[in-house]
């Protein structure tokens, strides 16, 4: 009877929209682990940085693979990065898809075109379905259609992944940039506090031995 009721599938796919508590609570959780965090201000930063820039890339589902990547090869933090990769939320993705797609038709010299977000899930839902069915079709009568995921990588992904390149790594290198001096103070703040606290205790430790010893 004291067993927590398991939660289903749709349940924790649903905080991924839209967490229990919303995205202020969420936001402020983040900022507690960060804080937390056993490692150097600079890791940790750096771990931000790299999740930033992460929420910029049209590669959905990979997002956490891609932030640990990273991570290593910038020698930050895992866990700062994973977190980080929330900034990329439903309140958020609406401006990132259409800044990305934006700049990246004006890179490539595309038509451009005000894409919406619902418009853009819908894109990389049917490009998905179209490779799992070409796949399929290996195995089985089915003819594979390609047109469709080629006009998607063209007019979709692509000006996604250069458009959100620019905007990736200027928003990391704020996040960088702002995270660490905020680390640096909060990690230093807790030094102190600990070491207070032992002094404090060593304190009182000294002060009952030495009435222990003035009652003998």
């Amino acid at each position: 009877m004291f067993k927590r009721k398991p939660r289903s599938y749709l349940q924790s796919l649903g905080d991924l929209v839209y967490p229990r508590g919303g995205w202020l609570r969420a936001g402020r959780y983040m900022i507690y682990r960060l804080r937390r965090l056993p490692d150097p201000a600079d890791r940790i930063a750096r771990g931000v940085g790299v999740g930033v820039f992460v929420c910029w890339t049209p590669l959905f589902g990979l997002h956490f693979v891609l932030a640990a990547l990273l991570a290593w090869v910038v020698r930050g933090n895992y866990l700062a990065a994973i977190l980080a990769t929330f900034v990329g939320n439903p309140v958020t993705f609406p401006l990132i898809a259409s800044m990305s797609l934006r700049i990246g038709n004006r890179f490539l010299d595309l038509p451009m075109q005000d894409v919406k977000l619902a418009y853009v899930f819908d894109a990389f839902a049917k490009a998905t379905h179209d490779i799992g069915h070409n796949t399929l079709s290996i195995f089985t009568h089915h003819t594979a259609e390609w047109a469709g995921l080629a006009l998607f990588m063209d007019r979709v992904f692509l000006p996604y992944l250069v458009g959100g390149l620019l905007p990736g790594f200027a928003t990391a290198m704020v996040a960088f940039g702002l995270s660490k001096p905020i680390l640096t103070t909060y990690q230093k703040q807790r030094v102190k506090r600990i070491r207070k606290k032992y002094e404090k205790r060593m304190a009182e430790h000294a002060a009952q031995q030495a009435r222990g010893e003035d009652g003998r």
